[in-house]
């Protein structure tokens, strides 16, 4: 059996820059020894580094989630102002999603700033970047980077 690769889904659905951004990250999670499960786990070193939903027939779009406790910054990995901006942005709030009774959702302390009602369908998965341009590639590039850190550094 060959192996699952997401760029499979991202050449199929995508053309211009969607394309040209997915295939950049897939090559970013490649290049940091990042594995992708065939469905939608990322994993780094047997460990869940983020989440992909990639595009299929009804929707023509790709998301990420992130994985991980941002309540405070290592004093190691430092965060910059712009992609704490962009992370705050894509803060999933709680919408009752699939029919689970989650309402209301969970009060979290991102990168320093508290939120109210996040989504707590699954723990520490706060914030999903949506077909992300360049500029927010680059700060999910970051999240997953600091994911790596904490694996490589502490208990996880």
């Amino acid at each position: 059996m060959s192996e699952k690769r997401i760029e499979d889904a991202f050449n199929e659905y995508f053309t211009g820059d969607t394309l040209k951004n997915a295939l950049d990250f897939a090559e970013f999670l490649r290049a940091n020894e990042m594995v992708y499960n065939g469905d939608y786990e990322i994993h780094y070193k047997g460990k869940l580094a983020c989440y992909i939903d990639t595009p299929n027939d009804k929707s023509y779009m790709w998301r990420i989630w992130t994985v991980g406790d941002y309540s405070n910054e290592y004093d190691e990995f430092p965060i910059d102002e712009r992609t704490k901006e962009i992370a705050w942005a894509n803060v999933v709030y709680c919408g009752n999603c699939d029919d689970v009774d989650c309402d209301p959702g969970k009060t979290e302390i991102i990168f320093g700033k508290e939120f109210v009602n996040v989504c707590r369908g699954a723990d520490n998965l706060a914030m999903r970047y949506k077909n992300p341009n360049a500029e927010t590639l680059e700060c999910m590039k970051k999240m997953v980077d600091m994911r790596k850190y904490v694996v490589d550094n502490y208990t996880v």
